[in-house]
């Protein structure tokens, strides 16, 4: 008797094993699982089957872009170099123009440096010029009194102090030896005349090598007012330098102390 109640116990269970399980895949096949039974259900995870795609494009299933995209590179209208130079060069331009009409130059004089106003001596470069050379390349350095700006000149103390500064400057540049300078006086009116605080500032901005360097200091067509200047100024000046001041009457008695060939005389004092 308890056999067949253990018999009926087994049959019943194994029934109910069989039975539930089929009932359920068939209703999962039946309709689409909720969101309840995704969360309720077994711990083995359900793999969906993704829909099939197909990726793959013809060429004439091409990405269509329309009409008015279909654009030529060659035909686009891109600027040139010229044109990006010339907007880089716009902003350079009007910095320039804000500093005003001024053009300047930085040079170094004893260890300091100063700023040279080119603008207002660009009628003046000419009062120094290189005049060759003599005697195994020592320097000739040419001044020409005559190309001195009038004393009642627009801003006259403002241009002397920049031809100044220009004079010495140019004087270091073409210096590397020994050198002599050649004062040119003649055809030089009175109110174009160096003054005295001039030439005094002169002597003193000299570097010592110049001082050391210049063997003669010659001055062609010597007036008594140039004489009477240089008379002046002995007492500010050192007796060696003194020493090497000559004085040249004409042009001819010049050209036998040094060659002419490449020392620029104004016409205003050849005649």
């Amino acid at each position: 008797m308890v056999a067949v109640a253990i018999a009926v116990i087994i049959y019943v269970v194994a029934h109910y094993c069989v039975s539930v399980p089929l009932s359920r895949h068939s209703q999962q096949e039946d309709d689409p699982p909720s969101s309840a039974d995704l969360s309720c259900g077994s711990n083995q995870r359900r793999k969906l089957a993704a829909p099939p795609m197909n990726v793959s494009l013809d060429q004439d299933e091409a990405l269509d872009t329309g009409d008015d995209l279909d654009v030529n590179i060659d035909e686009l209208d891109t600027p040139d170099e010229a044109d990006l130079l010339d907007d880089a060069d716009a902003g350079h331009g009007a910095a320039e123009e804000s500093r005003g009409s001024r053009l300047w130059r930085s040079v170094v004089i004893g260890e300091q440096e100063h700023r040279i106003d080119m603008k207002c001596i660009e009628s003046y470069k000419r009062v120094i010029s290189h005049g060759g050379y003599y005697a195994e390349q020592n320097a000739i350095i040419v001044f020409a009194a005559c190309f001195l700006p009038d004393s009642d000149c627009d801003n006259y103390t403002y241009v002397m102090e920049n031809l100044f500064l220009y004079v010495i400057s140019t004087l270091e540049l073409m210096v590397a030896e020994d050198y002599m300078i050649v004062y040119l006086n003649g055809a030089t009116p009175r109110r174009r005349m160096p003054g005295f605080t001039w030439m005094k500032k002169c002597y003193q901005m000299i570097d010592r090598r110049l001082k050391k360097n210049l063997k003669m200091f010659t001055i062609v067509h010597p007036s008594w007012f140039i004489r009477t200047l240089l008379g002046i100024t002995r007492p500010f000046i050192s007796s060696k330098f003194s020493s090497k001041i000559k004085y040249v009457n004409n042009l001819q008695e010049l050209g036998e102390i040094i060659p002419m060939e490449f020392v620029h005389i104004p016409p205003s004092i050849v005649k």
